[in-house]
């Protein structure tokens, strides 16, 4: 015999008074705090759960206090996550035993005496990550005994209130099987590559680069003269002297941030939406940027720079209009070409108002300390570290008035706190979608498959190897099949338009369809010279490379099947 598992002496004790201590979820109180994994599978075989629960149970060795700190978000990562073979019914009815055991847990004599900690004093999270609005009952709630239930992060929810009904995975709103709102963390349930939407961000930061190099060469012929202009006052230019390293400096910073970055989109899960991100707001932040550096040009701010309007301008009175766009866009390339650094060779005057390397040194730490764990302490002090030296190299090259740097600081980390709220609370974004779409509508679609936050998670080395094996195999096999449905298609027009007369005159298809073996080319032309309301119908068969011919009679469709090669045999006397 079996040895007896402290559920089943649990159970045993319960058992004579089980109808007189029942309670509102009709089970008595067990304590399955020292359950072990046994006691968990002889429970969930008492539910009638399926194998495959079971199974799942067994494998990721849940004993009773982890069953206490089941959520609905860890039930559904058993399917999502971990891959586990479970239905919808099957994490429906495991959530509803593991609620029920929840809140049958025997209270102890000190949690009488526990404050109310309600968490429905905020509206509460959808399975979309937006805020659940009810008519009554949101701010306020009516405290009772409380009875504790562990969470999923050990965290205790308290079922001392009355708040509104949730709809949860077990179906429906309930007035007293209260649970934890599903997305606790806020984190996003469906996250896809979307690699189509990816292709389009980076197009869009490529253009916006193209627009501000060119708009720098004309900025730069627009530059006042320094004679007549000199630098305008600055509190911190007047008061720190000019170090002629220090621009180098600070692009030196800038390239470390890049390559952190670049390290953190090759390894983190979802590198695609990092990536998607990225170029939306570099484009945007940007493509402002050539609004307000061509609206109004600045003095130069420093005597050391030697800047003329003539550098770049167009002063060939022989020149077309045509040739001296031409001779810009070649100006435009350089700096493209060159990033616009200094390192790389690139000298340009009047792009004051706001700074370009700023704005990148700060997307770049904002982006680094958003995409990585939280408890990176270091990395995120040295990202902070960078950025804030990187800006004060800039004004102590005195590239910049200290307004261009403390502008482009704000607006750029403005922009990506508005971005990311709204797409971390899709209820922001929901409330009123037809405005979101009229004001972002680059947001609107980029955003529009992610439900929440996009937790940090990185791949290993090998994981990343079979990712992109993986990826060059879809693309192989993709490739092969557009081609060969190319080819196919291909010849079908051909022979379709060798038989352009009879397909003219062909009736509609008939409603009965008889289909018959294949007719020898000599039985096709004695049909076709019997039967004038003939056509030929050429459709592909991509497994088998078959064609189909079919004959159209007054009253059937006979269907004749042959392969390509004898198809194509056929000569033009016969067709």
């Amino acid at each position: 015999m079996a040895m007896e598992t402290m559920y089943d002496r649990q159970c045993s004790e319960k058992e004579p008074k089980q109808e007189l201590d029942n309670n509102k979820f009709g089970e008595s109180e067990i304590d399955c705090k020292e359950w072990q994994v046994e006691d968990v599978i002889k429970w969930a075989k008492d539910k009638h759960m399926h194998s495959e629960v079971l199974q799942c149970l067994a494998v990721e060795r849940i004993d009773g206090s982890d069953l206490l700190e089941l959520s609905e978000n860890d039930i559904r990562d058993f399917r999502y996550r971990l891959q586990y073979q479970l239905t919808m019914s099957d994490m429906k009815k495991l959530w509803v035993a593991v609620r029920t055991l929840q809140h049958n847990q025997p209270s102890s004599p000190s949690s009488l005496h526990t404050p109310c900690t309600c968490m429905y004093m905020n509206p509460p999270v959808s399975t979309g990550g937006s805020p659940i609005h009810h008519p009554n009952n949101i701010d306020t709630c009516s405290c009772q005994p409380p009875r504790t239930i562990f969470g999923s992060s050990g965290s205790c929810y308290s079922d001392t209130c009355s708040p509104p009904p949730l709809a949860t995975l077990s179906g429906g709103a309930e007035g007293e099987n209260l649970s934890p709102p599903m997305s606790i963390d806020g984190r996003a349930t469906n996250i896809p590559p979307e690699l189509f939407k990816t292709a389009i961000s980076l197009g869009y930061s490529f253009l916006v680069t193209w627009i501000t190099s060119f708009v720098m060469v004309i900025v730069h012929e627009r530059v006042p003269d320094m004679k007549r202009y000199p630098p305008l006052p600055d509190i911190f230019l007047d008061n720190v002297p000019h170090i002629p390293w220090a621009f180098h400096m600070c692009e030196i910073t800038g390239t470390l941030l890049f390559i952190i970055w670049c390290c953190v989109c090759i390894f983190h899960k979802y590198r695609l939406v990092l990536l998607r991100r990225f170029f939306a707001l570099a484009g945007t932040v940007f493509l402002l940027r050539c609004v307000t550096m061509l609206i109004t040009s600045l003095s130069v701010p420093g005597t050391h720079l030697q800047c003329n309007q003539n550098d770049y301008a167009v002063d060939d009175a022989d020149l077309t209009i045509p040739e001296a766009l031409q001779l810009r866009i070649s100006r435009a390339y350089t700096i493209w070409s060159g990033l616009g650094m200094s390192i790389q060779g690139v000298r340009t005057c009047g792009d004051y108002m706001f700074s370009g390397h700023t704005v990148a040194l700060t997307l770049l730490n904002f982006f680094i300390t958003e995409y990585t764990p939280r408890n990176l302490y270091f990395l995120h002090t040295l990202t902070w570290l960078l950025n804030m030296f990187g800006i004060f190299f800039i004004l102590a090259a005195h590239e910049h008035y200290s307004i261009d740097v403390f502008v482009a600081f704000y607006i750029t980390s403005r922009l990506f706190l508005y971005y990311h709220t709204l797409a971390n609370n899709q209820a922001l974004m929901s409330h009123d979608s037809n405005r979101t779409r009229i004001w972002f509508p680059m947001f609107s679609y980029f955003e529009s498959s992610i439900d929440g936050i996009v937790p940090n998670e990185f791949e290993s080395v090998g994981e990343l190897f079979d990712t992109i094996f993986l990826f060059v195999l879809n693309l192989k096999d993709t490739c092969m099949l557009t081609a060969r449905r190319n080819w196919l298609s291909d010849l079908q027009h051909y022979l379709i338009r060798q038989n352009a007369p009879f397909l003219l005159k062909a009736p509609e298809v008939p409603k009965l369809r008889i289909k018959q073996p294949y007719l020898q080319p000599q039985n096709v032309e004695a049909s076709m010279s019997n039967t004038p309301t003939q056509r030929y119908n050429f459709s592909k068969k991509s497994s088998h490379d078959v064609l189909t011919v079919s004959s159209l009679m007054p009253e059937c469709d006979i269907v004749q099947q042959s392969t390509l090669a004898k198809c194509a045999q056929i000569n033009k006397k016969q067709l």
